[in-house]
């Protein structure tokens, strides 16, 4: 059972990640994101696996990162914050309109997290673009609605973060943390 195990989804520049690097500062492990660091490394080599490109094998490398970082945070104590999860693949695939191989539908739905997964909504304040985001608001927001369907689809309970603070959102999830 990975019940220590906590997803942080939504769209792109929804502040996600800054919001898991304040955790991370108050003492939180946790485990990064798949998509930066797979495109920084594919623009690096001059490879083909972008969102920008072959999207099918981007979402392949993606799959392969989420299960070592599944593996990698089940042997860890306490809570382990995810910047995304496994199921964050199938969202993508369906919303680029790409079919859902069954091994990738079938990896969602054996390695689970904790049932509570946080969604960071689509907020228009912060969000913003950059070398590796390169999405624009609507595919944004399209993201941020696809990753809500396919957590809860999977049977996750989806927690809204608040559109505040990074500290303030920070000393949500803490108290959600000490509610399990």
């Amino acid at each position: 059972m990975c019940d220590h195990m906590f997803v942080v989804t939504g769209g792109p520049g929804s502040g996600k990640t800054s919001l898991i690097d304040a955790l991370v500062r108050r003492g939180h492990r946790s485990m990064p994101e798949a998509g930066r660091a797979i495109i920084q490394d594919q623009v690096r080599i001059g490879g083909s696996s972008l969102p920008w490109g072959d999207r099918a094998m981007f979402a392949e490398l993606m799959l392969g990162w989420e299960l070592r970082s599944h593996h990698e945070a089940s042997t860890l104590e306490g809570p382990v914050l995810m910047d995304r999860g496994i199921p964050d693949v199938v969202g993508y695939l369906t919303l680029c309109g790409l079919p859902v191989p069954d091994h990738v539908e079938t990896a969602a739905r054996l390695y689970r997290y904790n049932s509570r997964v946080f969604i960071a909504p689509y907020w228009d304040a912060i969000f913003a673009q950059d070398a590796e985001r390169k999405q624009d608001r609507q595919e944004a927001e399209a993201t941020a609605r696809v990753m809500a369907e396919t957590y809860a689809r999977l049977g996750y309970q989806l927690i809204e973060l608040p559109r505040t603070s990074v500290e303030a959102r920070a000393d949500f999830i803490e108290t959600q943390l000490s509610s399990r």
